[in-house]
């Protein structure tokens, strides 16, 4: 008997250390959960409804997660518009080695799940990995988006639980007002080139971008490097101007007409007149 209510402290006590150790949420190296499903399939599998997570958060309270308004993805300035700090890491079946980039999510908590969640509804955008998972689909949000959730005034009260169970579902994107954006990355150079591409509205995410040099009637398939950026390591001298193919999740494609002209330069924004 004593040994058995020994053992219930014991896992109560992990169970205690484990809360602890994630109360803040941490977008480091560890361990992932190995999913093989993503969640975008089986969202449109339940047709659109709530799903179960956990949420924590990290960085400053009131910020859009790290630092330097990054992330895993490569999307740049995450505190501005369209992102407005409200932006979260995802674990495996969420980031999907980067093919989940962009996506947005409607997250909710409710007072069952905390005395001071709202219940309302808010959209957040996947902009970084989440490597420390603490249940199937975790979403380790910027302070702005974990606080957001909260009753008004109660903010700070919500982002001291530190964790809190909530649902989400997987909703399009809503970006007024801008099309999709193609950066140049620094380290591009005549025979190697990697393009961040952001913005993709409605569909979020891009699963596949192509890259035709000028005078040519081919296509190139692009590579994802990482996050959201695409790369080309070329056997010659690329011609600029380029065209851009993207396609996105949902099977949709967009060609942007000779977006990086001929005297592109790395670290540069190229804006498209293309939308999803």
């Amino acid at each position: 008997m004593g040994a058995a209510i020994n053992n219930t402290k014991m896992a109560v006590l992990v169970a205690a250390l484990f809360a602890v150790l994630f109360a803040h949420g941490a977008c480091g190296e560890l361990l992932e959960l190995n999913h093989t499903t993503s969640a975008a399939r089986q969202l449109r599998g339940r047709g659109g409804g709530w799903l179960p997570a956990k949420a924590t958060w990290y960085g400053a309270p009131n910020g859009a997660g790290p630092d330097d308004n990054g992330g895993a993805c490569g999307f740049k300035n995450t505190n501005q518009y369209p992102f407005m700090s409200m932006t979260s890491c995802g674990n495996q079946p969420l980031f999907q080695d980067g093919k989940g980039c962009g996506s947005c999510y409607q997250i909710r908590c409710t007072n069952k799940n905390n005395p001071a969640c709202s219940g309302q509804a808010k959209t957040v955008m996947i902009t970084d990995m989440n490597y420390y998972p603490v249940a199937q689909y975790h979403f380790d949000l910027s302070g702005t988006a974990f606080g957001s959730l909260a009753k008004p005034g109660l903010n700070d009260k919500l982002r001291h639980a530190g964790i809190i169970d909530m649902q989400f579902r997987r909703v399009p994107c809503n970006l007024p007002g801008l099309t999709v954006n193609f950066h140049v990355e620094q380290g591009s150079n005549p025979v190697y080139l990697a393009v961040l591409v952001e913005f993709a509205d409605k569909a979020g995410t891009v699963v596949q971008m192509d890259l035709m040099e000028s005078r040519s009637r081919y296509w190139t398939p692009m590579r994802r490097s990482w996050g959201s950026i695409w790369r080309l390591d070329s056997n010659h001298r690329l011609q600029a101007p380029f065209s851009l193919r993207i396609r996105s999740e949902s099977g949709k494609t967009l060609i942007a007409k000779n977006v990086i002209p001929a005297n592109w330069r790395p670290n540069t924004n190229y804006r498209s007149f293309v939308q999803f």
